[in-house]
This record gives C-alpha cells, structure tokens and sequence, in this order.
C-alpha cells in the first residue's frame, strides 16, 4: 500500500470493561501504510486545514495535559491512527454524542495501530471512524470537505439511535450513584440495576407506573371526576359529539371556555379562551383530529404552569409563555414566524431543544388563532401590530422557586389521586406562590410520561436536576441497585472454581446465574450448552428479574474482543496469567502485555469488594496493587513468601496444611475441609475438582461471608446436581 490511505482491517465493539477502559469503545485495527514515513508535520498544508475544519479541537488535551495540547502535537508531528482518533472524537462531540476518551496505539507491525474511542452507540463511532478517515485523507490531498453537512448526518444518527436527553438524564443520575444501566431496547428503556434489585425507565415512566394510572391519566373526564371527589379544583367541563353540542355546552358552562381532546397530550388540539360560536365549532375539529372524544371547559383566568411530580414532592415547575411575531407591514405571517420565532436558538426539531419550532401546517390551533384575528399564514400585518401565533406549548420558564407549598401540595395529591408516581401537573393560575383556591385556579391535566426537557434545559431560568430526582425515586439512598457479582479470568482454569461457587450461592439460598465455558446456567438450570461466556449470552443473566447473585467466568480472547459483561464486581478473581499464543489474530504483543490486559478483572473491582489472587504466580500477585478493595491470597503451600508477607500485613490468606484447607486472617484460623474426607478424596481422585478449585472457591465464598460449615458441605456435595 504505496498511496497515502488509511484502511481499517477491523472494527471491534467492546461493549462492557475492557482493556483500555470501564467504558464500552471501539477499537478499529488500521493500516495508515506509506503514512508511517509522514508524520503531521511533513504533509503541506495538513494541519492549517484540519484546525480550519475542526476549531473545537483546540480543547483536546491529548498527552500534553492542557487545553491545545493535541495541537502541539499536531505541530510537533504526529501519526495518522493518532490524528484519526482525535478527529473521530471531534466529530462525536460536534453531533452531540460527547464522549472524550480515546487512544492510538501501535499494534506490532509496521503502520498497524489500534486507535480506540470512546462510544454510547456502535454505529454513530464506527460511521465518526469513517468519516473522520474520509476528512483527514480529504485534508492531506487539499480536497474540499463538507464539513457541516457531514456533522448534521452524525447529528441525525444520535438523534435517532442513542436515548434521548430526558432518559439520558436519569441514567447519569443514577450512574453518579454507582447505579449501573442496561439499555433493553433501541428506544428508551433503560433497567437501572442488576438482576433482582433493578428497577427499569421508560423515559418518564417507570416499573411504578400502572397502566391502570396512565389509563385515567388519558381520560381526561375521568380525571377531573376524581380529583374533583378528592378536593382538587378542577374546572367545570362536558363531553360532546358534535360541533353544535360543543357550542350548547359552552352556553351552559358560560364563555369563555377551553376546547380539547379528552385524551390528548403535550396541548396537542387544545384551544383556549374562546368565546363565539364559529371559533368553538371549529375549535371541535381540531381536537377531535388530536383525540377520540372532545370536551368543553371553563376557561380559566391565569397563566399555564407544569409541575413536575416525582413520588411525594414536586421536583420542577415551569410557567407557559405565548409565542407572539410583531408586524413590520412588509413580510408575511409565515416569513415572521421565521424570523421572529424559529430563529430563536432555543428552538428546534431536535428534542434536546427547549422550544419547537412552530409550523403552521402542524399546529392547527394556531391557524385558529390567526383566524381569530382574521388573519391568515399569508396576511402581512401592519407595522408594530402583536399577533398572538401560539397560547399554549411553550412551558419555557422555570419558577420551581415560586411555588407555594400548599399548591404543591394539591399537585402532589393529584398525581397520587390518579395513580402516577411520576407526573406532569398541569394547572392553571394567575400566581404560583400563592395558594391554588384562593385566587380561582384550577388543576387542568394529569399526565403520565411527562417531559423533562422543559426542566432540564429552560428558556429561561435555572435547570432543575430531575434525573436525579427520579433516580432517588427508585432507590433509596444506600440502595445501588447491584446484586453480587462474581469474576473470574485464569488460562483455562476456571470453569470448575466457576462452577463451584456457583454451587456454594446456591446452597445459601440465592437465586444464581452462572456464565461459563460449560455454558449458561440459571439456578443449577442449563439453559444452553454452547456460548456461555459470550456477552449477549453472558448479560441475559443480569437482565433476568430472578438472580440474585451470578458468577461470569472469562478468558482473555472475550476479554479482548468483547469486554466483560458486567461493569463492577464484588469478587474478581484471577487464577493464572494466561499466554499471548494463540491469539495473534488480535495483535495482543507478547506475553509481557498479559499483565496489563488482565489486571481488568482487578481494576473492575468494586471499593467494597475483595480481589482473590493466586500468590503461587507472581505476575498475578503482583496486580494486588491496583484493587480498590480487599485482597485475599491462595496457594497450595502456606510458607509462599508473597502469602507470608501479606499474612503480617493483616491481610486474608487461604492454603492447604497437611491436607487441610485454612482460612487465615491476623490469628484466626478456620480448618474448613479435610481432603481425606471420602467425599473430598473422591472429588479430587476422580479430576472433578482441583485442590486449586477448591482454595479459589473457599477464598471467593469467605469474601461473601458464607459459613465455613456451608464451604464445608457445598465442596462435599459438588457434582450431585444434574444440571452439572
């Protein structure tokens, strides 16, 4: 490969921790060819373009540690898999997926390097690969580059592939609190937690939502029934059937008077403050186009709000405002709102925008509005004349500050009325900080699934942290959502240990999963024999509602292609340094990189957790330094040295003393099983256990807290079960 080309030979999703990060990354395997022989600063003209193209880049701060770092580099001269990782991860950041982690590493072979980015979304980062491969060779040729429209195309792949902001709040909430997440879906269902202790989002909505809630939340009338039996004020209001019936109700309720569909939401068909009979007939058909049926309400003085209540409180509250364009005798209605709406910054088709933009073929209340006025998307209103465009929407100023605790209160109480445990209230008043009833105010709607956005992102106002709101919600203040999660990676040892422990959860009671080389299990259930450590396959176990405890054996090749399957373990274990051989096809190094690749099962490790490592090798020893929480050593012969020391130093050691298996920490000591025992004996003679498995499985069952007489029995009685 003579011509100054990047090629990608591979691209690997590494979805769960792994060698380079906790994170989920790309690692794509390139060839730069006769670019190895053209560092940055040799290719005319290279970098002026690429910093043209890309000004944010400035605020990498590469290796160099400082804002402009990677720009020094650039000027020092650097490689190609380096520029690409940089510009990959500009491009990311530019279409709104931030991510900032990345490395470029050589892989052996001349011109071979791994370059590695951090990714939310498998195939936003590898399209940002390749395109940020496609700009880089367009710089060096001094070809043209479309920049923005190749950041809008990432945009809309973000927009439509990652989760949305409102959930992506939430998650960030909870991941601040070490609450692990799982997305279950390509929407946005998320499950926050392992196993038996997670809990699951669906935006706004939770696993406490009842569909029978949601169901009264969309019935309008039956709402406004039972707050109403309940002490809310709500306005007076009719369902009718027909245009003519809508305008005798409004007679009867007397004018003015709201019109809106009686299962809509986001003010979708609702038309407000009206008073003559053609503008109620036709106020009818827009929301009958919005809803299944129409109701016809008093209209009440005020100005719209939306609290936000989240379980017994109120988390936000943003107060509504109209969207008005003011005439300038030359341009048209349509053109105004251009102009005089749709420009504001804030407003987009996007959803992390605050506001929508407003187009009058999809907001048919405004065209009523316009017609109110006796106007049309056509007319050119006179100079200096407002023309109202829009009542309702726009919930863009936040007054969380504002709210008086009595009307909150009420707002609390009409969520709990209709069920929700997450709602958006909303009420009509001409002052929030004053009590509802006094000033003639009235709860309007109960919505489930209510945005968030308005609270995260105000027009104006301070962002409220409702993700957070709602991830405490979920879980109490010492809950993290995790259930016992149990590592091991060795050098194809560690299916047994795996097995065993496996055995041990099971006999305390705990509903276990186990991922191994054997297969996949579900409380001493084989559910397949092939795959078991596979990630997909692997995962299943902590998205399972029933586990309450599971053990994922490893290997270096899924560590290397995949990750593992879990982000945190209480129990990481590793039983021997497994060799490179065997796995050129990854461009691992030699066995000296072992080491580094491995100590991932340590480093995953949670601060309240124990790593159990073997003392007998010492490059597995030697990784004790990068656990954040307790170390127990094993090895068959209780006078190891690096046993010994960590012995004095107070820590946990297990070994074998004149065929007994002992537990010891400081100056207890506990004899947990004699392998003289028959049953032991018969274990070991027959190759079904190891005196090895037997001291790993020990060891990881003394870091759980099992009882040394459960040790005892469940070594015993290993094997005794079909299911192995």
């Amino acid at each position: 490969m003579n011509a100054k080309t990047i090629q990608f030979l591979r691209m690997t999703h590494l979805r769960g921790p792994n060698i380079w990060t906790y994170r989920p990354v790309i690692e794509a395997l390139i060839d730069i060819g006769a670019l190895e022989d053209f560092p940055s600063n040799t290719l005319p003209g290279f970098n002026q373009r690429l910093t043209a193209w890309l000004p944010g880049m400035i605020e990498h701060r590469c290796s160099v540690g400082e804002r402009g770092g990677f720009l020094q580099r650039l000027e020092e001269g650097t490689w190609s898999g380096h520029v690409l990782e940089h510009v990959a991860l500009e491009l990311q950041t530019q279409a709104g997926m931030q991510t900032g982690f990345g490395k470029a590493r050589e892989a052996g072979p001349r011109g071979i390097y791994k370059v590695v980015i951090r990714t939310r979304h498998e195939a936003v980062s590898r399209s940002a690969l390749e395109t940020a491969r496609d700009l880089i060779l367009a710089a060096i040729e001094d070809r043209p580059f479309d920049v923005k429209a190749e950041v809008n195309r990432l945009k809309q792949m973000v927009d439509s592939l990652c989760i949305g902001p409102s959930t992506a709040s939430i998650v960030d909430a909870a991941s601040d609190r070490g609450i692990p997440a799982i997305r279950l879906n390509d929407g946005n269902l998320v499950q926050l937690g392992h196993g038996a202790q997670q809990r699951r989002i669906w935006t706004a909505e939770t696993d406490r939502t009842s569909a029978i809630a949601e169901g009264i939340s969309k019935d309008k009338d039956l709402t406004k029934k039972l707050l109403s039996m309940c002490g809310v004020p709500v306005p007076q209001g009719q369902i009718v059937d027909s245009p003519a019936a809508a305008w005798e109700a409004a007679q009867d309720i007397g004018l003015p008077v709201c019109v809106k569909p009686t299962d809509g939401n986001h003010a979708r068909g609702v038309s407000l403050e009206l008073t003559k009979q053609e503008d109620i007939e036709a106020a009818y058909g827009i929301a009958l186009a919005e809803g299944s049926e129409v109701m016809v309400e008093r209209f009440i003085l005020g100005e719209e709000h939306r609290l936000l209540v989240v379980g017994d409180h109120v988390a936000a509250a943003n107060k509504g405002e109209t969207a008005s364009v003011v005439g300038d005798g030359d341009h048209t209605i349509a053109q105004l709102i251009e102009l005089q709406i749709n420009s504001d910054p804030r407003r987009g088709e996007e959803e992390d925008y605050p506001l929508d933009t407003i187009r009058l073929e999809e907001h048919t209340t405004s065209v009523l509005e316009l017609k109110r006025q006796g106007l049309t998307a056509d007319s050119v209103p006179e100079k200096g004349r407002s023309v109202l465009i829009m009542r309702t929407g726009n919930m863009a100023l936040d007054v969380t500050d504002e709210v008086h605790p009595e009307l909150a209160a009420q707002a609390v109480l009409a969520a709990r009325v209709v069920g929700l445990d997450i709602a958006g209230v909303d009420l009509v008043a001409q002052d929030i900080s004053r009590p509802l009833a006094a000033q003639g105010g009235a709860i309007v709607e109960v919505n489930a699934g209510p945005g968030l956005l308005m609270h995260l992102k105000p027009a104006v106002g301070k962002p409220r942290p409702v993700g957070q709101a709602i991830a405490n919600h979920l879980f109490k203040p010492t809950d993290t959502g995790r259930i016992p999660v149990i590592g091991l990676i060795g050098d194809g040892d560690t299916t047994r240990p795996a097995q065993l422990v496996a055995w041990l959860l099971h006999l305390k009671g705990l509903y276990t999963g186990l991922a191994c080389a054997d297969g996949l299990f579900m409380n001493q259930r084989k559910l397949q024999s092939e795959g078991g450590m596979d990630w997909d396959n692997a995962q299943r176990l902590l998205i399972n509602r029933s586990v309450q405890t599971a053990v994922f054996e490893s290997d270096i090749r899924h560590l290397l292609t995949e990750g593992f399957p879990y982000d945190r373990c209480q129990v990481g274990v590793i039983t021997r340094m497994p060799k490179a051989q065997g796995l050129e096809d990854l461009y691992p190094g030699n066995d000296e990189k072992m080491p580094d690749y491995v100590r991932t099962q340590i480093d995953v490790v949670l601060p309240s957790g124990t790593a159990v490592l073997n003392a007998a090798d010492p490059q597995v020893a030697d990784l004790s330094r990068y656990c954040d929480g307790s170390v127990i050593f094993y090895a068959d012969d209780e006078k190891n040295p690096r046993l010994l020391a960590h012995w004095t130093e107070g820590g946990r050691i297990a070994f074998w003393r004149d065929g007994q298996l002992v537990l010891s920490e400081g100056q207890r000591e506990a004899l947990v099983l004699s392998n003289k025992r028959p049953a032991v004996s018969r274990l070991l003679q027959e190759g079904r256990l190891t005196s090895d498995d037997m001291l790993v499985a020990a060891s990881v069952a003394w870091a759980l807290d099992i009882s040394m007489d459960l040790i005892r029995a469940g070594v015993k009685s290993f094997g005794q079960n079909n299911s192995h």
